[in-house]
This record gives C-alpha cells, structure tokens and sequence, in this order.
C-alpha cells in the first residue's frame, strides 16, 4: 500500500506541470502583443510627417491629431495587456513549477516578477487590469462627442471613480 501510495503522490506532485502548456501560452501571447503594439507604434509615428504639411486645413490637422492621440491609447492599452500576460506567465510558473533563479539573485533581491504566493499573483495582475481600465476609459472619453453638462458631468464622475480606484489600490498595497 506504501508503494501505492507513493506512486500516486508522485503523480499528483507532477500533475502540476500541466501549467507550462498556460505559461508558454501566455509568453508566447505576451510576445505577440509586445510586437503588435510596436508594430502599430512604428506606423504611427511614421506617419506624423503628415501632421506638418501645409496642405491640412485647421479640421484635418486637428482630425489627424484626434487620431494619432487615440492610436497613442491604443498602443499603451497593447502594451499593458502584454505585460498582464508577462506577469501571468512568470507568476505561474514560480507558483506551480520553480523559482526562477535570475529573478529571485536581481540586484534588489525583489524583482518587479517575483512572485510569492497566488494573492500577490492576483495583486499585482489587478493592478494592470485596473491600467488597463483607465486607458480604455481613456480612449472612449477622448472619442465621445460631448453635447449636454450631463456628459461633463458623467465624465467628471468617472474621473472621480477612477481617482477612488487608484486611492483604494494603494492603500491596500500596504497591508
């Protein structure tokens, strides 16, 4: 029955491994986010040159300059979502399968990567989330059409919540 027993713990204990499959997925999407997000960066700053002709009207510039702002948010947003997936990653596999050793030796000895435990896995994850959230409220208050004061008013509330959100999220950072 010893035997038994110590056949099966070992397969539960390797059953963990099932993770890498969530680990390589997430970098590699991680990878595939960082490179659209940089991909979309190079084509809009290549495409700034037109801001300076003197062809564009006052309406185009300003057009123009409402666009590259909104790819600029869109960039960002790219960005963030990368590193969600960045810390994900690394964050399961010091979880369920190793430290990771160049991490836990980095000058400070607390690396941005490491992670401890599943609640600073999900600590740190909302956090970016929570960017991520402003910079899509962000990019829809730049694109909304403003007609009456309740829509200042609107938007003045929800600077308010995300002014709350950020306040709540640090001071739960120093328990």
């Amino acid at each position: 029955m010893k035997r038994f027993e110590k056949i099966f713990e070992t397969l539960l204990w390797d059953s963990r491994l099932i993770v890498l499959v969530a680990v390589i997925i997430s970098l590699l999407s991680s990878f595939a986010m960082f490179y659209i997000a940089s991909v979309d960066a190079f084509y809009m700053i290549s495409h700034l040159a037109e801001y300076m002709s003197p062809a564009l009207d006052i309406d185009a510039r300003a057009e123009l300059r409402s666009a590259t702002v909104t790819h600029v948010v869109e960039i960002v947003d790219g960005y963030l979502l990368a590193t969600f997936l960045l810390i994900f990653g690394l964050g399961l596999y010091e979880l369920f399968i190793s430290k990771i050793d160049p991490a836990e030796q980095s000058a400070d000895g607390q690396g941005v990567l490491v992670i401890h435990s599943l609640d600073d896995l999900k600590a740190r994850l909302a956090k970016v989330v929570l960017m991520i959230l402003i910079v899509k409220f962000f990019e829809f208050a730049i694109r909304i059409h403003y007609q009456t004061p309740l829509d200042i008013l609107l938007l003045g509330g929800g600077i308010a919540l995300i002014g709350l959100s950020l306040y709540l999220a640090h001071g739960s950072e120093k328990h």
